[in-house]
């Protein structure tokens, strides 16, 4: 296969798994504003392991989710689809990166190499799919990256 195609499957895939750690700690994934005068104004935002409130006079008060047990089922599978979603990117990368024909590791055997890196591409797919679930909105852009590395990478086969 093209070694530019492969390149490019393991830059699309490292750049989603890069795009998922960077959406997993963001503090904006749930926002609500309650609108009043202008001392009662504030904003409520939360993310997977803290609730934030911002008033109006710009001071904010966070805390965490005290206890895992105590949170409701659907922030508990959200945690686990991203969590899980990142260590399955994490042997997507590794698999494609020893699947590389350029590569050194594995030796001369360009055949298993091809299955190796095919195997990258099926970790890839399912890191799109946990992360998908977790998040929608940003899980459409994701989605189409994680697609083009995953069929990029099973061509390499």
């Amino acid at each position: 296969m093209d070694p530019i195609v492969e390149a490019l499957a393991v830059f699309l895939g490292f750049w989603g798994w890069v795009m998922v750690g960077v959406a997993l700690p963001n503090k904006f994934w749930r926002v609500s504003t309650v609108d009043g005068n202008a001392i009662t104004t504030s904003t409520i935002y939360e993310n997977l392991w803290m609730s934030c409130a911002t008033d109006s006079t710009g001071v904010h008060n966070c805390r965490e989710f005290p206890s895992l047990l105590t949170l409701s089922g659907y922030i508990q599978l959200c945690r686990a689809l991203m969590i899980t979603s990142i260590v399955m990117g994490v042997f997507g990368l590794v698999a494609t990166l020893v699947g590389m024909q350029c590569s050194k590791v594995g030796g001369e055997n360009y055949v298993m190499k091809g299955r190796v890196a095919g195997v990258g591409g099926i970790f890839f797919i399912l890191q799109d799919m946990k992360s998908e679930k977790g998040f929608t909105l940003v899980g459409v852009l994701l989605h189409w990256l994680y697609v083009v590395a995953a069929a990029c990478c099973v061509l390499v086969e």
